[in-house]
């Protein structure tokens, strides 16, 4: 249910000068080339699409194997996907319903429905069931839990239980920003089954799926729907065991169901809500459904009563005009995409969590209808002042994914955007608070306050599926004034809301930082929380503060202890301590072979060798550490951690594109090597 991080920035393929009508011969055609890529046959096991227009279905057909090594050709009939997040869709629709017949006031407190539920909202207004439909509440980011992804088949848990032990508070102003929401859209589940008086899954299989003879759907594992699933797959192919989810029924994104059955529903969504006498809503709810209900701008909308803005295509934003949701859930993700001027719809489901859906979504519109990936059309502009520029500038933390970082600053006259994953890259101003970038084309977006002040932005790359918002800017220290050699990293962590944003105080810069604080520091900005087990690992733990990240850290593998069995949480933590911590959580994704050419100065323990390159490679040092003539960098291993030193470690991997430090040495390898 974790809209997948789109950090790809491949061009899009070229669109063609004239539209192919969307044929059965047409689509077919389409479907062998595209299904014949190499990079489209590298991240494929298994995948079904359906495309139905104007009333019919135009091409159904399955690719690959919805299980391998049983060589079980996928089957769009038959073969069972998990839809992840297309299920709000659905619940969505349910809601809808109940609204038609004036069983649910969509402008209502949603606790209307669902009875009082203890949670702090401290803004005065409530949150309404339209915002858990548009991912508008304001709730604290409240996704589903690692444990919610289990093979304990037996327990039951319902919505309501779940709600009640998970319920987030209130952060932002409800209704004022955007972020993809999975617990609203549970809390919508809630508010479908108090408002019916059935549970959840009965209503939507009377209501919804036996309607559309959907006979192949449902929120249960169990009969057809588990014999027939396909197997999951990770990143690398390797199946994944099978497993359930918590709560048992979830309306965010535990629907099972399979092709042919995503399209009926498609079908009868573009025909007004029906297909023959079999209605599922009224053509007046279909409207309201189809109908972007927040921007940031007319170019980058957000979402409707259940569905979510189209993927970006390059200098044309998304479009308003199409309607689409996506998903995705352990070994499997989906997209599903309509065009309701064109009486089209199209859906894509796979068992191999990748990118595939970016690179078919384009592919399909630029065949079909490349009047929506037309460059836009955009009224004059005044453009930005170099003072006005300052107002965009500072760290932008994605509301959802805070570990997500965009610095914007201004650089020569021109606004500029870095994050971790793509680097640098020019903002150019084509509207009012609108930029597109140099790196693909695709529009950045920003948001003021009443008083003018930039308050969010929505990017193309890190997460479409939300805003990021703009931190207040660092206060610094007593004694870590503007002036000082580490001002920036420890003012960004102050801005990002990690360290005390207060001048008065005092941040010690030269002190020692311990080894707990020193996980719970990197745990916590990278979107970690602290582990729930009970027995913890380390004696020495007990009553600690920090001994849940601890705890966590032990469970990720960054942590192994000491040699007398203790972890030794308040002892000051060595330079190359702190290096093979991180480097156990990272060597997976950057193995050592790829730092092997690092230059190494002073003195470093052989134990701590690698993990010292791989954080010399990465400029995981501050500004005291510099390399000698040779291009040797001395680490200072032995010595010990300091506060402004972990400061520095902090800002670095918020900001440095490490995948392109490695690209870079990898090519300094090959021509090394020639």
């Amino acid at each position: 249910m974790l809209p997948a991080v789109q950090a790809s920035a491949a061009p899009s393929a070229t669109a063609p000068e004239q539209a192919k009508p969307l044929t059965q011969e047409n689509a077919a055609a389409f479907l062998k080339q595209f299904f014949s890529l190499d990079e489209v046959k590298a991240q494929l096991a298994g995948a079904v699409v359906i495309v139905v227009k104007d009333g019919k279905t135009v091409i159904e057909e399955g690719f690959g194997y919805a299980d391998k090594t049983k060589k079980t050709a996928v089957d769009p009939d038959d073969t069972v996907f998990r839809m992840a997040s297309v299920s709000k869709t659905f619940t969505a629709v349910a809601a809808m319903q109940l609204a038609e017949q004036g069983k649910i006031d969509l402008k209502a407190d949603f606790q209307t429905y669902t009875g009082p539920i203890d949670f702090d909202n401290p803004f005065g207004v409530p949150v309404t069931v339209e915002q858990l439909l548009t991912h508008t509440t304001g709730f604290r980011i409240q996704d589903p839990l690692p444990e919610d992804i289990n093979d304990n088949f037996q327990a039951k848990v319902s919505i309501e239980d779940y709600v009640l032990q998970h319920m987030p508070p209130v952060v932002r102003e409800p209704g004022t920003s955007y972020m993809y929401d999975n617990f609203a859209s549970m809390l919508l589940g809630l508010v479908v089954e108090k408002a019916s008086g059935m549970p959840y899954e009965d209503y939507m299989e009377k209501h919804v799926f036996d309607v559309l003879n959907m006979d192949k759907s449902g929120f249960l594992l169990e009969g057809d729907l588990k014999e027939d699933l396909a197997t999951a797959y990770d990143a690398a192919g390797e199946p994944i065991d099978l497993y359930t989810v918590t709560p048992t029924v979830m309306p965010q994104g535990g629907m099972l169901s399979t092709g042919e059955d995503i399209g009926k529903f498609m079908t009868a969504f573009l025909n007004g809500g029906a297909v023959g006498n079999s209605r599922i809503l009224s053509a007046n709810t279909v409207d309201a459904m189809e109908e972007y209900r927040s921007s940031i701008h007319p170019l980058l909308p957000d979402t409707t009563y259940g569905f979510e803005a189209p993927i970006q295509l390059p200098e044309a934003g998304s479009s308003s005009k199409i309607i689409t949701k996506a998903g995705d859930l352990v070994g499997f993700s989906t997209y599903m995409f309509l065009i309701p001027e064109q009486n089209t719809g199209v859906f894509i489901g796979y068992n191999q969590q990748s990118v595939l859906r970016e690179l078919f979504y384009p592919a399909f519109i630029q065949t079909f209808f490349p009047q929506y990936a037309a460059p836009a059309k955009l009224d004059a502009f005044q453009p930005l002042s170099a003072e006005a520029m300052d107002a965009f500038t500072g760290y932008y933390a994605d509301l959802r994914l805070k570990s997500l970082v965009s610095t914007v600053s201004v650089n020569e006259g021109a606004l500029h955007i870095s994050d971790a994953l793509l680097g640098n890259r020019q903002l150019r101003q084509v509207d009012d608070n609108l930029f597109i970038d140099e790196l693909t084309r695709k529009f950045t977006g920003f948001a003021q306050d009443s008083s003018g002040q930039i308050t969010y932005f929505k990017e193309p790359y890190l997460n479409p599926y939300g805003y990021g918002q703009k931190g207040p800017e660092g206060a610094g220290y007593a004694d870590v004034t503007p002036g000082h050699p580490y001002a920036t990293p420890v003012m960004m962590l102050q801005s990002l809301g990690y360290l005390p944003n207060d001048a008065s105080l005092y941040f010690q810069p030269e002190a020692g930082i311990t080894r707990a604080e020193y996980v719970r520091l990197m745990l916590e900005s990278s979107g970690v929380k602290e582990s729930k087990t009970e027995k913890l690992a380390f004696p020495d733990l007990q009553g600690h503060p920090a001994a849940g990240y601890v705890q966590m850290a032990v469970e990720l593998g960054m942590v192994q202890g000491t040699q007398g069995g203790e972890f030794q949480p308040d002892r000051v933590i060595s330079r190359q301590e702190a290096a093979v911590m991180l480097w156990r959580l990272l060597s997976p994704q950057y193995p050592d072979e790829l730092f092997r050419d690092v230059k190494l100065a002073g003195k470093t323990d052989k134990w701590a060798v690698p993990a010292v390159k791989m954080s010399v490679a990465f400029g995981l040092y501050g500004p005291d550490i510099q390399a000698d003539a040779d291009g040797a960098v001395d680490f200072k291993s032995r010595e010990a951690l300091s506060k402004k030193e972990n400061a520095a470690i902090l800002y670095a991997l918020f900001t440095h594109p490490m995948d392109q430090i490695v690209a870079g040495l990898t090519e300094k390898s090959k021509g090394a090597g020639n």
